[in-house]
């Protein structure tokens, strides 16, 4: 492994909560927010309700559990303290944190976008500061305006040395291969930095209001449908070398593959780009835990491998999983290497944490 670790507390399935000994890996979580109120404040005066997608397909039902709900995790969102508590109560050594989807604020003109961008990655920048040792940082880009993404881009990996950026599966209108963004996904390749895709609801949703079905179905279908386009879109096969990680076990598209594999197979019109079955890139592509049921996990696992699969907990919504570690423990059919490539050795590599070493006092 790349790290030692000496946690001093850790509560983990199966463990004692007295147990001192020192561990040969670590703990990292790929999914987790972070929310920035000076953000949020300087786009108010500009936000509508239609388009914002998570809100605009939502019942009054859902809107309710939502106002509760963000009452209730506002502070986990904001306090470095509480983090770090729940952090050791799931044994979660290090956070790879990255914005609160709602922040992505694709809707706002370019340099309202780029202001409020610049804001979360500088307090995501802070909290790392703070804590070097627990921290590593995913920022945002403001992709609505792709010359000033990439400027961003660049700040936040050669200034403030963040090693990932969290985007949506659309943007504004936009879907992932759209010309406008291969300048982007350019530069992240160049980079070396991973992009971790997160939905934020479905653009189209006017069938999903009820039951809360905008995250439940929309959440994965978005991915489903970004990852779609960028397979047959051409990006991941002009951009071999980009590292992609797809939030919550990669949507449908990872459990239901074989029928774009069938449709390149027998239509002319799905092979217009791409010049490979579409599964050849999506096996390229890396996979978060949040899949809620060991048996999908299983076969994430057996389909594309331990080592593209990252562990995931979505802190701090109620879409979460608060027992990470012991999720991944669960299963019967992997062993210990495996398992502590998925819980830690899989994302320290991504995200180029080699020199860090964490000692949890």
């Amino acid at each position: 492994m790349l790290y030692s670790c000496h946690p001093a507390s850790a509560v983990r399935s199966g463990a004692s909560r007295r147990s001192r000994a020192p561990r040969k890996h670590f703990t990292v979580d790929i999914h987790c927010h972070v929310f920035t109120p000076e953000a949020e404040e300087l786009v108010r005066p500009h936000y509508q309700p239609e388009n914002d997608t998570m809100a605009r397909f939502a019942s009054a039902a859902t809107r309710e559990v939502n106002r509760r709900q963000m009452e209730a995790i506002a502070g986990k969102l904001t306090s470095v303290e509480t983090r770090l508590k729940d952090m050791d109560r799931m044994g979660v050594d290090v956070q790879a944190i990255s914005p609160a989807p709602p922040q992505y604020h694709y809707w706002t003109e370019p340099e309202l976008g780029r202001e409020a961008a610049r804001l979360i990655n500088d307090r995501i920048a802070a909290i790392v500061a703070e804590r070097p040792d627990r921290f590593v940082a995913l920022g945002t880009v403001p992709l609505q305006a792709p010359e000033l993404a990439l400027e961003e881009l660049d700040r936040i990996v050669k200034r403030l040395d963040f090693r990932g950026v969290e985007i949506a599966p659309h943007v504004a209108g936009m879907e992932l291969s759209d010309v406008r963004l291969r300048r982007f996904f350019a530069r992240a390749e160049e980079l070396g930095v991973l992009i971790f895709i997160h939905p934020q609801g479905f653009s189209d949703g006017a069938r999903l209001s009820e039951h809360y079905f905008i995250n439940v179905i929309g959440n994965p279908l978005d991915s489903t449908v970004g990852v779609s386009h960028l397979i047959f879109g051409g990006v991941l096969e002009a951009r071999p070398k980009l590292k992609i990680c797809v939030a919550h076990g990669g949507g449908y598209l990872a459990a239901y593959a074989g029928r774009m594999d069938h449709a390149w197979t027998h239509r002319e019109d799905c092979r217009q780009i791409i010049k490979r079955r579409p599964t050849t890139y999506l096996r390229r592509l890396y996979f978060d835990t949040i899949v809620y049921a060991p048996h999908q996990l299983q076969y994430l696992i057996d389909e594309y491998g331990s080592d593209h699969i990252l562990m995931g907990t979505d802190y701090p919504y109620d879409m979460g999983m608060t027992d990470p570690v012991g999720f991944v423990g669960s299963l019967k059919r992997i062993g210990r290497e495996a398992r502590e490539a998925i819980t830690g050795g899989n994302a320290a590599r991504l995200l180029r944490l080699t020199r860090r070493t964490v000692a949890r006092q």
